[in-house]
């Protein structure tokens, strides 16, 4: 094998069909408390999708009843083909994934994001993160996990048209996220069922504000500030209720000292913002065993977003 090369968002000229392409997509929580379907966290926990020429699919990695054409990482890169004007080839698509599968971190945009990153650069000039971006907020339906997944960092995000809109931010060196997956799910219809279809305008306004603010707060690391402004109105009352466990976790975190608890995305995972790392420690200690089989770690937000190897003859 020749060279290596990194990209991470620019074009890359045209080039003989590589041997293995692999992408790196990392974690996100979406909505981060006050901030529903705007706002979205890129997280330093990594799912890397390894890709290369095979006569026909292979898929290994992930449970034998997603090993088929249904497959979220292929389907994602046959209709980033089709966008592309292009035939789609057989892959050998190897998945190594750390993230709970039980919702709330991004899994299936870990997915969405590597099909289109692999088919880019396959069939297209490289790796573009404005076209991902746009193509995947299509296929998900809402860009709040995926502008973090390629962005990294704090995003918010829109759609406006056919594009997406997503505004960046690093998040202060000294906030840790204490990630609580318990093993169950909250399916996200189930999730989006329970939400009011319509909210009192003290409620819209209740809301912005506190939004705002946890821009602010998550940009200088202010958990202060986290704390105070993160009671959502929105959406947590509601899907708390399809969490048993939320409640325990809130108050056995917040006693621990975290700043903040929010749910993460539509659950069933769940966030303590903790101010460094021994707050952090304390309030994974103090959840870790109280809910049996559940996964926990203390996460930094990730800066990077999405990064695209390939390796050539």
């Amino acid at each position: 094998m020749g060279p290596s090369s990194m990209h991470n968002g620019n074009s890359l000229q045209q080039a003989p069909a590589p041997q293995r392409i692999t992408v790196r997509v990392p974690a996100t929580s979406a909505n981060v408390g006050v901030g529903f379907d705007v706002l979205g966290l890129a997280l330093d926990l990594t799912a890397t999708f390894m890709f290369s020429p095979s006569s026909q699919l292979q898929i290994s990695g992930c449970a034998p009843k997603w090993q088929g054409p249904d497959n979220l990482v292929w389907t994602s890169y046959q209709a980033a083909c089709r966008q592309l004007g292009a035939e789609p080839t057989p892959l050998c698509i190897g998945i190594y994934s750390p993230i709970p599968s039980s919702g709330g971190l991004g899994s299936s945009s870990t997915c969405v994001v590597a099909g289109i990153a692999a088919a880019q650069v396959l069939h297209g000039s490289g790796y573009d993160k404005e076209s991902a971006l746009d193509l995947a907020t299509r296929l998900e339906g809402h860009p709040d996990n995926v502008a973090p997944a390629i962005r990294g960092g704090l995003v918010s995000s829109f759609v406006e048209g056919d594009q997406t809109c997503a505004l960046r931010w690093n998040v202060a060196p000294n906030l840790r996220f204490v990630c609580m997956a318990p093993p169950y799910q909250v399916l996200t219809s189930e999730a989006r069922k329970v939400l009011p279809q319509s909210v009192p305008l003290q409620t819209a306004t209740w809301q912005m504000g506190r939004c705002v603010a946890m821009v602010q707060a998550l940009m200088k690391g202010d958990a202060q500030l986290a704390g105070r402004c993160c009671e959502d109105h929105l959406h947590e009352p509601y899907r708390s209720k399809l969490i048993p466990d939320y409640q325990r976790l809130r108050q056995t975190s917040l006693d621990a000292g975290a700043s903040a608890f929010v749910i993460s995305g539509s659950g069933s995972t769940m966030l303590a913002i903790a101010d460094g790392d021994e707050s952090a420690a304390r309030v994974a200690e103090a959840v870790d065993g109280t809910v049996p089989g559940m996964w926990v770690r203390t996460l930094r937000a990730n800066t990077f977003g999405t990064s695209v190897q390939v390796e050539k003859d």
